[in-house]
């Protein structure tokens, strides 16, 4: 017996009139108009999956080169857009910065940030501008910076140096150098450290042929390049354990390179020649110590060019000049305060009933000049004092404890200038000196808050945002 014919209807049917075509009704998902079947379902299923997969790849190797454009290592080099005009402010107090500026060729403020170096000018324009140049490397960290006549150095974290000409903001040479022993960044907000005080970083001059070299120091040697074509000039292994027992060292005004080796018993000062990276002497004051600390004197930026050292260990002081092959003793820079510059030491006297600033011959001892202090009116803010600055040549800054800036000749004792070192966006003075730079007749001061906490994070232990003023003296 047939089977009666079924009235029931699937859902879906029943809403899609096409799932069951009339006889003779040719299903459009089956055929096209002239007949055929569509190609996707004349195809196997083994190559539709592979076409799904092949289509899968491309986008993720398009997406591959897109994160690669953005991840890979680059450089990115703006070059000069303004040639910045020579200062013309008057002495007084002429910007606040967010950033410490190295003052390179009288015309430009160079800056330093975690992975960028810039310039913008003049040095005496109240606030930062838009930038004159910039030199940007991803992912390497930018670890110090110094300056001869307008070849801006850069080092950074995979120990390539960058030179860059300060006036076209071109790429001028770059050499390979020593792995920095600083595995990054080290300026905190402003940079003052990267472009002041870098690590391994260093000017120095040939007493040979007068030659300008940048040392570099790390992975157990000492590098020397020509700073005018960044060709390597010599290359010196550390003995021992190299970076493990040596400080940052520093270049002096003799044509050596001083680092102290704090393994041997007692501490030594080895010098390097400049122009050979030979060991040409290892030094040990009379009565040194395990406690030996050495104190580089009368440097230009980055510990470069010093004239003097001071050693201190077992309860005294003691200052050498190092403008020769090995030190010689200099007793007036024996105060731990003394300062050196243009062959005067320059030092703060408080053992009388008046303070004053002290000028004494370095090699003879004999007394130049000595000035009372007007200001001195006890402690200032946080307990800080009348302080000895910062010195130049021809110039000696003394900070008051009132935040003055006093100037004075470094020969006469004659005062150049004197104000607060304050501007309309900050009147405080409030605040105790961080690093400070002095050159070319200006004077960058970081400003830290009180009391100062080396530990803590920027916004506290800078005293504001434009934490550093550079005054004209």
């Amino acid at each position: 017996m047939a089977e009666p014919a079924s009235n029931t209807q699937h859902p879906a049917d029943a809403a899609d009139p096409s799932a069951h075509p009339a006889d003779g009704q040719a299903n459009p998902d089956e055929t096209q108009p002239d007949g055929r079947r569509p190609w996707w379902r004349s195809r196997p299923r083994w190559q539709l999956i592979t076409a799904g997969v092949l289509a899968g790849v491309v986008v993720l190797a398009a997406a591959t080169v897109v994160a690669w454009r953005v991840l890979a290592p680059a450089e990115v080099v703006t070059p000069a857009g303004y040639q910045p005009s020579p200062p013309t402010a008057e002495p007084g107090p002429v910007a606040e910065l967010s950033a410490a500026p190295l003052l390179v060729d009288g015309r430009f403020r160079v800056y330093a940030t975690t992975r960028q170096v810039r310039a913008d000018g003049p040095i005496d324009m109240r606030t930062q501008v838009t930038p004159a140049w910039s030199f940007r490397r991803w992912p390497e960290q930018l670890t110090g910076v110094v300056a001869t006549g307008s070849t801006v150095v850069s080092r950074w974290t995979d120990g390539e140096l960058v030179a860059i000409d300060a006036d076209s903001g071109k790429v001028a040479w770059r050499s390979a150098g020593p792995q920095p022993v600083d595995t990054g960044y080290a300026g905190r907000r402003t940079g003052a450290q990267t472009v002041y005080a870098p690590s391994g970083l260093h000017t120095a001059v040939s007493g040979t042929d007068g030659r300008s070299v940048v040392v570099a120091h790390g992975e157990s040697q000492l590098t020397g390049f020509d700073t005018a074509t960044g060709r390597e000039l010599w290359r010196t292994m550390l003995p021992g354990q190299g970076d493990a027992c040596r400080d940052a060292g520093f270049s002096t005004t003799g044509g050596r390179f001083a680092l102290v080796n704090s393994c041997a018993a007692p501490p030594t000062v080895e010098f390097y020649d400049v122009a050979t990276g030979q060991l040409t002497a290892t030094w040990q004051p009379e009565g040194a110590g395990p406690g030996l600390a050495v104190e580089p004197i009368g440097c230009a930026a980055a510990r470069s060019a010093c004239g003097a050292l001071r050693t201190t260990g077992a309860g005294q002081s003691r200052g050498w000049l190092v403008d020769g092959p090995e030190p010689v003793p200099a007793p007036p820079l024996d105060p731990v305060d003394a300062m050196l510059v243009d062959g005067m030491v320059i030092r703060l006297d408080t053992t009388g009933d008046t303070p004053a600033v002290v000028a004494e011959a370095v090699r003879t001892g004999e007394q130049a000049w000595r000035r009372p202090i007007p200001s001195a009116a006890g402690p200032g803010p946080g307990g800080t004092g009348d302080r000895l600055l910062a010195v130049q040549p021809g110039r000696a800054h003394l900070l008051t404890a009132t935040r003055e800036l006093i100037t004075l000749d470094a020969a006469t004792g004659a005062e150049l200038s004197s104000f607060v070192l304050i501007l309309l966006s900050e009147l405080s003075t409030d605040w105790a000196p961080g690093y400070v730079s002095a050159q070319d007749g200006f004077v960058a001061v970081e400003r830290l808050r009180l009391p100062v906490d080396p530990d803590a994070d920027d916004d506290r232990y800078y005293r504001l945002q434009e934490a550093v003023i550079v005054a004209r003296t």
